[in-house]
């Protein structure tokens, strides 16, 4: 199961999110309930056990503020963590014994993001683009994916995340 941790925004910015990727027809992700703050990893983890999670592999798509929460739930989630994408959580440190992604609106965020922990593989947009467009329209927002050190291809975060989707759920 996916499980998107948005941040503090519209939630039509989400749903675009998941229209952009071509995810409408998908049944295997859970958005976050608005009630529940993208930081609060306990209340996170309480909601996951009431949905029946515990036994469900689970994959992270956090954004913003929604990568401190899904960090902190991947991290102390007692079942299974197929990985986490971490988009635009500048500050925000990544470790963790499954798969990281980074994914950064603008060269600078790349930079500065990666002494915190760069992930297996990494995004930073090129043209820069907003942090919020980033979000809404990843099927528009193109840059470098570092697929490995000194191995890049030019391409949209939407093709990434797809990919990454597709490889490892």
């Amino acid at each position: 199961m996916i499980i998107i941790c948005p941040g503090f925004h519209s939630p039509q910015l989400t749903e675009d999110f998941i229209t952009n990727l071509g995810w409408r027809n998908r049944a295997d992700y859970l958005i976050i309930p608005r009630s529940i703050e993208p930081y609060n990893f306990p209340k996170l983890q309480q909601w996951l056990s009431q949905e029946n999670l515990d036994h469900t592999p689970l994959f992270f798509i956090g954004f913003s503020a929604g990568v401190v929460g899904a960090m902190a739930t991947a991290l102390t989630w007692q079942g299974n963590t197929q990985g986490l994408i971490a988009i635009d959580g500048w500050g925000v440190p990544l470790a963790g014994s499954f798969p990281l992604y980074r994914i950064s609106h603008d060269t600078f965020t790349h930079l500065t993001s990666a002494v915190l922990g760069k992930g297996q593989q990494n995004f930073y947009g090129s043209p820069a683009v907003s942090h919020l467009s980033l979000w809404q329209n990843p099927h528009l927002a193109w840059g470098w994916w570092e697929i490995k050190l000194g191995c890049q291809v030019r391409c949209s975060v939407a093709k990434m995340i797809n990919e990454i989707v597709t490889q490892l759920y």
